[in-house]
């Protein structure tokens, strides 16, 4: 028997662009059956055009592989019959009924059981006391729930979510991520875009990419490991503040102040250490520190960034 998973994406590769732009590059990625992975970058990094050719509505101008087992160049069609998207804007009627929305999305797809499917939704989601409610009179965490009950109403193998929680409060956030996970120990797939590292953190697994090239993948503790950075952070009056000038010295390659506290991040331990030296006194408080994913992140972008100086 074969120890190869189930990949429902695997694509290598892709590229697109737009004009001058070229949005994506080269772009590879696998996940398993079942995987949630987390799809982080700044805006503008190419994940919603990435996200929009793995469902099928845009080609990419080069590059191959399958989508649940569709040629990704060539079947679009089958590849969206069998995908659930949830767009980051909401994009359902809002003159229309919750249950509405529902029945219309089950008619689009020319689903069967299509009242048994829409009950069903609406029960999944907590949506049965609001069945009735207009969709442009929920907030936007019952606005997210109810996009959710439409990506999923007929029963997609993978769910790619574009920004599903942007805007939405801590509590709804929680709730969406409980449910992302009982729908993924089902069985579904789930590629995930999201600015938020808590949410990262409950990812199976991360890709990083900016300006359309993956810069990391791996488990949150993978992505962390393979940085190679070693963090200090310093607490106490004034530390914050101390980051522009810690920025200019050998060694550091990163200094950012997250509220009061101070990181402080490099990969020579010895320069590092000298570079920080002065500033151990009192008052301030140092103790070296497990890089976090912003950490770690922040320090991709400069590195791309001083990659862009030296080809120039």
């Amino acid at each position: 028997m074969s120890d190869a998973p189930d990949l429902v994406i695997d694509v290598r590769g892709l590229n697109k662009s737009f004009g001058a732009l070229h949005a994506v590059k080269d772009f590879g990625i696998q996940v398993a059956r079942g995987r949630i992975c987390g799809f982080l970058g700044p805006n503008g990094a190419g994940k919603t055009t990435t996200l929009r050719m793995l469902c099928g509505l845009l080609t990419p101008d080069s590059g191959e592989g399958s989508v649940l087992g569709f040629d990704v160049m060539k079947q679009a069609r089958e590849i969206k019959q069998r995908v659930g998207y949830m767009t980051q804007k909401f994009s359902l009627y809002e003159d229309l009924t919750i249950e509405q929305n529902l029945t219309f999305a089950a008619r689009v797809h020319d689903l069967d059981r299509r009242k048994e499917r829409v009950q069903a939704a609406l029960e999944r989601l907590g949506l049965v006391e609001r069945r009735a409610q207009l969709a442009g009179n929920l907030s936007g965490g019952w606005k997210q729930r109810l996009a959710l009950a439409v990506a999923t109403l007929h029963e997609p193998d993978l769910l790619l979510l574009d920004e599903p929680t942007a805007g939405v409060d801590p509590e709804a956030r929680r709730t969406f991520w409980d449910e992302i996970h009982a729908m993924s120990a089902e069985g579904m797939t789930v590629l995930v875009s999201t600015h938020y590292m808590d949410e990262a953190e409950r990812c199976h697994e991360i890709a990083y990419i900016v300006g359309g090239r993956t810069l990391a993948r791996g488990t949150a503790d993978e992505v962390v490991d393979a940085s190679g950075l070693i963090t200090f952070h310093a607490e106490g009056p004034g530390a914050d503040r101390l980051a522009a000038e810690l920025r200019t010295k050998p060694g550091v390659e990163m200094a950012a102040p997250f509220g009061t506290v101070l990181h402080v991040s490099g990969r020579d331990r010895t320069a590092l250490e000298a570079a920080i030296a002065p500033y151990r006194k009192p008052p301030l408080e140092w103790e070296e520190t497990r890089p976090t994913l912003e950490d770690v992140f922040i320090q991709l972008i400069h590195d791309l960034e001083a990659e862009k100086r030296r080809a120039a």
